[in-house]
């Protein structure tokens, strides 16, 4: 009897020392599969193991964002070049006027910025009313008028120009993060998927599949963030470059209809507004 109790008592010895090793050997396999988790995910990782709908949502962000820095360089160049060849010609425009040779400044820059566009538009369409066989009676308001149209048209279209590509800004800016949202969702989703099919109900189980899917949401904002930057930065630059265009379209028509500036300083530098005042 004594030795049954004594084999007894060394078989719960081995089994408390079993079970007291299980912790330490789960603890180990899920530092493991931790680090596996860490060396493995990542953006690629995550994009290469997603379906064909985490694939195309994840190459619709990557073509929004070339489209978003394609168009903020272009336009950033097209913006240094405009105020170079617009300072270049209104120095040369306002120390001809109002003699004849003011049409030799603008003929070399006609096609190169809005300014010029916008003086030739008016000296033509001023020579073209100056060589009608019209009546004095009532010829000076309907001259006025054409002249304002013509030069009106010119702005609206170097508006439209300056405007160019901001649609696409402005929609990058605000469709980009949903998608990374969707993608975001529909990662969620199929890894709950996955959990539920392989049971492995663990914090890594859960969180590695659940935060690579947060991915998606971070590139939508990456490329919505400098779309919505570059969008409010261009239209605060060309409000600012279509009022001085405006101010200029003022002091031609008085130099057109009077045949001397009004008022009219020469500008001293690229920032300087037509008017003669700095903005």
């Amino acid at each position: 009897m004594y030795e049954l109790l004594q084999d007894a008592a060394q078989t719960l010895a081995q089994v408390g020392e079993a079970a007291s090793s299980v912790p330490h050997a789960a603890r180990d396999a899920l530092a493991s599969a931790a680090g596996a988790a860490m060396h493995t995910s990542g953006v690629m990782d995550f994009i290469a193991r997603s379906d064909w709908v985490g694939k195309s949502l994840f190459a619709i962000l990557l073509i929004m964002s070339l489209i978003t820095w394609y168009l903020i360089f272009v336009k950033l160049f097209m913006g240094m070049r405009n105020r170079r060849h617009s300072a270049h010609f209104l120095e040369a425009f306002w120390a001809d006027a109002p003699t004849q040779q003011m049409e030799v400044a603008i003929r070399p820059e006609e096609a190169a910025e809005p300014f010029a566009r916008l003086a030739a538009r008016a000296v033509r369409a001023r020579d073209f009313l100056a060589a009608r066989d019209v009546p004095a009676q009532g010829a000076s308001e309907s001259d006025a008028a054409m002249l304002t149209r013509a030069m009106r048209q010119s702005i609206e279209e170097d508006t439209a120009r300056l405007e160019g590509g901001l649609t696409a800004l402005a929609s990058i800016g605000s469709t980009a993060p949903f998608v990374g949202l969707l993608g975001t969702v529909w990662g969620v989703y199929h890894a709950l998927v996955g959990i539920g099919l392989t049971n492995d109900v663990t914090i890594s189980g859960i969180a590695g599949p659940v935060g690579e899917a947060l991915i998606m949401t971070g590139l939508g904002l990456a490329v919505a963030i400098p779309a919505v930057l570059a969008y409010n930065a261009f239209v605060r630059r060309n409000r600012v470059y279509l009022a001085r265009l405006d101010a200029f379209a003022h002091d031609l028509f008085t130099l057109l209809v009077t045949g001397r500036p009004f008022n009219r300083a020469r500008p001293q530098g690229a920032d300087a507004a037509p008017g003669g005042k700095e903005r």
